[in-house]
């Protein structure tokens, strides 16, 4: 029995090392310019939360959410902004510079010639954009504390959130770019991807859209990141959130596989 169990262990460290390896070989190639990166993205959802969120959020009012909870509109949009701004970090990782450098760097050519497999690399790269999306995750908690949009402890249970929704955007972005002919096809990702922003929920609740339509946003990945990160940041009564970890989980795992099958087809044809 030991001897059986044994191997797979061993299996598995070897490969977390190779996985982490790819992960080091991205932090020591942006590091001189990492920072910049994490700037110009923590700072286009911090200008949408003071433009929309508190100018708008002047206007509009308290609003009263579906759990009873009445709360200022900042207080609602921000997990909005939080969770959009963990999926565009991940995103910009996975999908425009994964995208490049295995089609046109060829980096990973290099790289499967060596012990390391299709898998491990999407690990590895995987852990890369969960980095920057931690960050801006982290920096924009701290921003919604500061400006008593909630409470030190709910944004500590925010976190791990925002970083589950990374991971999860993270696979189905590499997923998606194992599909991408040229840069040209990254247009309609990106039209994709504003779409899910403005109709996720996002500054209205759901429940405004005509039934259909609510339906239609309510099964989109974006607007389980928000409902789960609005629930966990801002009381709005209920376990309704276990089914958005459920669902962030299963495309976690549906993304990662599809990504690893669709890199060996392409690397090893």
């Amino acid at each position: 029995m030991v001897a059986l169990v044994l191997p797979r262990l061993v299996d598995v460290s070897a490969a977390s090392r190779r996985s982490a390896s790819v992960t080091e070989r991205n932090v020591a190639a942006l590091r001189s310019v990492y920072w910049l990166l994490l700037i110009s993205g923590f700072v286009e959802p911090l200008l949408y939360l003071l433009s929309i969120g508190v100018g708008v959020g002047a206007l509009i009012g308290d609003l009263t959410l579906p759990g009873g909870a009445v709360v200022t509109y900042a207080a609602f949009v921000a997990p909005a902004m939080l969770a959009s701004s963990a999926m565009t970090g991940a995103l910009a990782e996975t999908t425009f510079n994964f995208f490049g450098k295995m089609k046109y760097m060829k980096l990973y050519d290099g790289v499967i010639a060596t012990p390391v497999q299709p898998f491990e690399i999407a690990l590895g790269e995987l852990a890369w954009a969960m980095l920057r999306g931690s960050a801006y995750s982290a920096a924009f908690l701290v921003v919604m504390v500061v400006m008593d949009l909630t409470v030190p402890v709910r944004a500590l249970a925010a976190f791990p959130a925002a970083v589950l929704v990374g991971f999860a955007f993270g696979a189905l972005g590499m997923a998606i770019s194992t599909f991408m002919r040229s840069w040209q096809d990254f247009d309609l990702m990106s039209s994709a991807q504003f779409i899910l922003f403005l109709f996720s929920g996002t500054f209205v609740p759901a429940e405004a859209y005509p039934t259909v339509l609510r339906w239609l946003v309510e099964v989109t990945p974006l607007y389980r990141a928000v409902h789960l990160i609005r629930a966990l940041t801002v009381d709005t009564g209920g376990w309704s959130w276990t089914l958005d970890v459920l669902y962030l989980l299963v495309v976690l795992a549906a993304g990662l596989l599809i990504a690893a099958r669709r890199m060996g087809r392409l690397l090893y044809k």
